[in-house]
């Protein structure tokens, strides 16, 4: 009986408590999440995650006009060679040979029926008129601090209307002082990555666009980039299996990896819009009709990625 009434009295005592505070009793993943938060875990004050609630579908983009987007590949620091020399102002400037990687995007638009546009002028993205023209706005290998004000403003109220973004191996490397963009990329950003080297990938979910066809595990060869933060409230879609990369994961700066799952793209939805995003992509090879073990496997990928970010298949599923 005494046993009875001191259980009787905890309870109440529990009660008391959360009718004076307004709170509710923890549960496991109340724990989970707080530690997480008390970790580092940021909050971007936003919706985000794999929950197609958070995306906002104001009638932005009509799906009989087709489809359409933007390849941005601005740098403000390092430049990958797969983006070839700087491009002039404008939008659609004439191409090189040399830039490979938004001339690869260009030949998946015309083979897949979208249209790609391109440009490393920012002022092509200064307000939300000029971005709601497409269906997703790729960032590809953007380096540093690409946008002024006017195009941050931009980009985000055409994510909040429902606009889709790409972001592609150094779109990890830009706007660092920027935390709505860090939450853009799934609440992550790049810290460092050890020597360009082959690796295995492991697609992780079969049933997205970007990784419906591909192989449980395919090589290819790459960065392995290393994130600090580490990516939260996404959905991975594929990762790298540390233990087949020869040198190892360790970087410039000595992060020691992430163990059994080092991920290399995922998906969101983030403040009413789609992000997917990926860090593949350093070599030039990746991009062209030069041999690459896992070359084709990464390009379906990209395709998949864009297709869902504009609309047009199925996305984050």
């Amino acid at each position: 009986m005494r046993r009875r009434h001191w259980a009787v009295y905890a309870i109440g005592l529990v009660t008391l408590a959360v009718a004076l505070t307004g709170a509710t009793p923890s549960t496991a993943k109340d724990r989970d999440d707080r530690g997480a938060q008390e970790l580092g875990n940021p909050d971007y004050g936003v919706c985000r995650g794999p929950n197609p609630k958070c995306y906002h579908d104001w009638g932005n983009f009509d799906p009989a006009a087709g489809y359409r987007v933007l390849v941005y590949s601005r740098t403000a620091g390092p430049r990958h060679a797969h983006l070839g020399p700087v491009l002039p102002p404008g939008l659609n400037p004439p191409l090189t040979d040399a830039h490979v990687a938004v001339k690869a995007v260009i030949k998946l638009g015309e083979q897949n029926g979208f249209t790609v546009d391109w440009t490393e002028d920012v002022t092509q993205l200064s307000t939300p008129s000029r971005l709601f023209r497409y269906n997703a706005v790729i960032f590809l290998s953007t380096t540093r601090d690409t946008l002024d004000d006017p195009a941050q403003t931009s980009l985000r109220q055409y994510i909040r209307g429902g606009g889709g973004f790409v972001g592609i191996h150094n779109a990890f490397g830009t706007e660092y002082n920027w935390p709505w963009y860090e939450g853009l990329l799934g609440g992550a950003n790049y810290y460092d990555h050890g020597r360009y080297q082959p690796g295995t990938v492991i697609t992780v979910d079969r049933k997205d666009a970007s990784t419906e066809g591909l192989p449980f595990r395919w090589d290819f060869a790459d960065e392995w980039y290393n994130f600090v933060p580490f990516p939260t409230d996404v959905r991975f879609l594929a990762k790298v299996d540390e233990s087949t990369l020869p040198s190892g994961v360790v970087g410039g700066m000595g992060h020691p990896g992430h163990g059994n799952n080092h991920p290399v793209s995922w998906c969101q939805y983030y403040d009413g819009g789609r992000a997917w995003v990926t860090t593949l992509g350093h070599d030039v090879a990746a991009w062209t009709d030069a041999p690459l073990t896992g070359d084709e496997f990464f390009l379906k990928h990209i395709l998949g990625g864009i297709e869902s970010a504009m609309g047009r298949k199925p996305f984050c599923l």
